[in-house]
């Protein structure tokens, strides 16, 4: 097993570093950690928290000792027992409504790709995509899986208001913005879906490790969609 690097993140946490790149063996590496742990926490650990190709440890230190969550960390990797759960995480369906009012940006980027937009949406909607971690806002999903060949740079300018739902290209990722807010990603189409309520017993709809698949739909069924889920 490749060496993993453990050292303090501040004085209620540990940050393991598994290496230092974007690739889906490292995230999926990542991810079977993350299980590991999360399957032999001893009390007191409060969250796991991945990323592409790191994991922090967030415990109480009022009921256990950051020399005791270090010793069980090194104990879990020093061990061979370490396997990935068949299948992953849960394969969750995006209904995504793109272009128009929607995705405001999908014209322009397919320009730029040298594409139509149908074929650009088409191309998107094809992959299947893995939560590599939640970050940027609650809820907010980094997914791994874009075909190389439609990495698209930020915008110059990032807009002060990105509607809820937004589904978006980064670079060579792919996010959905939970909620209202500002960003520079290149928005494609957008979802009915609610990706964070607070009031939910699992208030993130997706969750490290998910799979995501989008589905293309028009106008008419997002406003179904969106009636329904209200």
């Amino acid at each position: 097993m490749p060496h993993v690097r453990v050292e303090a993140l501040a004085d209620d946490a540990w940050l393991l570093t598994l290496g230092d790149a974007i690739e889906p063996a490292l995230l999926a590496r990542v991810h079977a950690r993350v299980d590991d742990l999360r399957a032999t926490a001893p009390p007191g650990i409060l969250d796991l928290v991945p990323a592409y190709a790191s994991i922090g440890v967030f415990f109480d230190p009022l009921r256990v000792g950051a020399g005791e969550v270090r010793a069980w960390l090194q104990a879990r990797l020093d061990s061979d027992a370490l396997q990935r759960r068949e299948g992953g995480g849960a394969c969750i369906d995006v209904p995504v409504a793109y272009g128009g009012e929607f995705g405001p940006d999908l014209e322009d980027a397919a320009r730029e790709l040298g594409l139509d937009a149908e074929t650009l949406a088409l191309r998107h909607a094809a992959a299947e995509y893995t939560v590599a971690m939640i970050g940027f806002a609650p809820g907010f999903p980094y997914l791994a899986g874009l075909d190389p060949a439609l990495a698209l740079p930020r915008l110059a300018t990032p807009r002060t208001r990105v509607p809820a739902g937004s589904v978006a290209i980064g670079g060579a990722q792919t996010g959905i913005y939970p909620r209202e807010s500002p960003g520079g990603w290149r928005l494609l189409g957008r979802t009915p879906l609610a990706l964070f309520e607070p009031g939910r017993a699992s208030p993130a709809l997706l969750q490290p490790g998910d799979r995501v698949r989008f589905r293309p739909i028009d106008a008419d069924a997002f406003a179904r969609l969106g009636e329904a889920r209200a």
